[in-house]
């Protein structure tokens, strides 16, 4: 008997995050065509392009003109792309105050003393 299902559909940005973490691992800066063959070759070049320029919108890539082409790099590391996810989603939201306020209620004691810690140390810096 012979399999006929489809192969799994991935997640909503599971491409996104998989081209990322190939950009990662780039010496540097990465042509569509490097990231492709990264990733296994299963990817069609107009897909890898598509999800490059999405991040590029996102803001979460950046490009240099390299030769007919680009060239690809990460805007930031992982804890970067998720600040700006976090802050993405609470411009979103017409009650700043109250988005923060569950936010930082919902923490546990190891994050809220982290957040303190981290809050205290921006302060200082900003008074030197």
């Amino acid at each position: 008997m012979t399999d006929h299902r489809r192969p799994r559909r991935r997640g909503q940005g599971e491409l996104e995050a998989l081209v990322l973490s190939a950009l990662r691992e780039a010496d540097g800066p990465a042509t569509a065509g490097w990231v492709q063959e990264r990733l296994g070759g299963d990817l069609a070049y107009t897909t890898v392009i598509t999800i490059l320029t999405r991040l590029l919108d996102k803001g979460a890539v950046t490009r240099e003109r390299a030769g007919r082409s680009f060239a690809w790099t990460p805007a930031s590391d992982h804890a970067g792309l998720a600040a700006r996810k976090m802050r993405k989603v609470l411009d979103a939201e017409s009650d700043r105050g109250a988005v923060l306020a569950s936010f930082v209620t919902g923490l546990g004691p190891d994050d809220e003393r982290l957040l303190r810690e981290l809050l205290d140390h921006s302060r200082d810096e900003r008074e030197d």
